[in-house]
């Protein structure tokens, strides 16, 4: 049957993302990660490439629940849609500021980003929510994949050729460079990670969401949504690994294809299990004890774009900050955090881990006292 309410498991589940997400952008020292803690080099997967396709298929879902119900209720398809970009736009102008702050250059702020990606692919999916059938939105998701896949193993790069898949030398990156020279990743400057064409298939993460939450709209009870659901789950997982074999490698800068359907496996897998335990299982017990333990994230998830972008300035802050050394040398407000923590007598992945622990921390108390003000920043 359809959800009568709100759902406790996609309020957890977008909290535990945003927690992720929080937890491995803000470690005490980049060069000091756990493997799982820090992104893929190029191509293959760790468990951090996965948190950002979390939050666009939690996005396809929230989409499903209410965009695509009113649309299918009768309501204005013109005017949803007008909404959604006018909430669209803001998130992008929020990532964009993010990315101007602190030192507000225009000549090369960096135009791609997290929350401009996520404004760009609620865009883009919103009118093929409203206006087609789950069917079609199939038959778009894949011929969404179909068409970035021609342009990036079929459309040669000038002094490269085609299908070369090595970082900045893909149709992508030239497309990037053609269209954001100056304004790209400053890690790379030749690539961005949420480039313009890799949007495409970061679309149909979201779409793959907008599809769970189709499901979760129909009349099955929720154990037969439950157990599909998690059948779909891994059947995802296992064409992104046929994927990774035949088409082109999981990839999460590129947003290949088999990276996109890998990704949102896991995510309906860790969905489903969030879903069974806090709004499914027939065990009132089990379910209580679930709210508990889960109730941290839940508290993250009612903010979750304010505490990203919140966090993610004062990050910035933190590297901005100095203080002048006796040596003559400055000290980021940060790395001044961070040195009683380093200094401590355990393994220097265990310093940057606890530092990013303690930097989470803080989020959270911060999302808790909104949460007990009740203040919710709807974006």
């Amino acid at each position: 049957m359809a959800p009568a309410g709100r759902l406790t498991s996609l309020d957890a589940f977008r909290g535990f993302t945003i927690a992720a997400m929080v937890l491995v952008n803000n470690p005490g020292d980049w060069s000091s990660l756990y493997s799982q803690l820090a992104h893929a080099k190029w191509h293959g997967w760790t468990f951090t490439d996965l948190i950002f396709p979390f939050f666009l298929f939690i996005g396809g879902v929230s989409m499903a629940l209410s965009l695509g119900r009113l649309a299918a209720a009768g309501a204005d398809k013109p005017q949803l849609l007008l909404k959604l970009a006018k909430r669209a736009a803001l998130i992008f102008l929020i990532g964009f500021l993010l990315n101007l702050a602190p030192n507000f250059n225009f000549a090369t702020v960096r135009i791609p980003g997290v929350l401009q990606r996520i404004a760009v692919c609620t865009l883009l999916a919103a009118p093929i929510v409203v206006y087609f059938s789950w069917r079609a939105q199939l038959v778009w998701i894949a011929g969404l994949y179909a068409a970035y896949s021609v342009l990036m193993l079929w459309v040669p790069v000038p002094g490269i050729g085609a299908g070369v898949l090595e970082p900045g030398q893909d149709f992508g990156a030239y497309l990037d460079r053609m269209v954001l020279d100056g304004h790209m990743w400053v890690q790379s400057k030749t690539w961005d990670p949420e480039g313009m064409l890799s949007t495409i298939p970061a679309v149909c993460s979201q779409l793959l969401g907008v599809l769970a939450g189709r499901w979760l709209l129909s009349q099955h009870s929720r154990t037969e949504q439950t157990v599909w659901m998690l059948l779909a789950g891994l059947l995802l997982v296992w064409l992104g690994v046929i994927l990774d074999t035949i088409l082109m490698p999981i990839n999460k800068s590129l947003w290949t294809p088999s990276y996109s359907l890998l990704a949102a496996g896991w995510a309906a897998v860790v969905f489903t299990a969030f879903y069974w335990l806090l709004d499914v299982n027939p065990h009132g017990a089990v379910r209580a004890a679930a709210a508990r333990w889960t109730k941290p994230f839940v508290i993250y998830g009612m903010n979750a774009l304010f505490i990203f972008a919140f966090s993610g300035l004062v990050a910035k802050m933190l590297g901005f900050i100095k203080f002048s050394q006796a040596d003559g040398s400055m000290l980021s407000l940060g790395k001044t955090l961070y040195a009683p923590i380093r200094a401590l007598p355990i393994a220097p992945v265990n310093t940057s881990l606890l530092y990013a622990l303690l930097f989470n921390a803080a989020m959270f108390a911060i999302a808790w006292f909104m949460w007990r003000k009740k203040w919710f920043v709807k974006v």
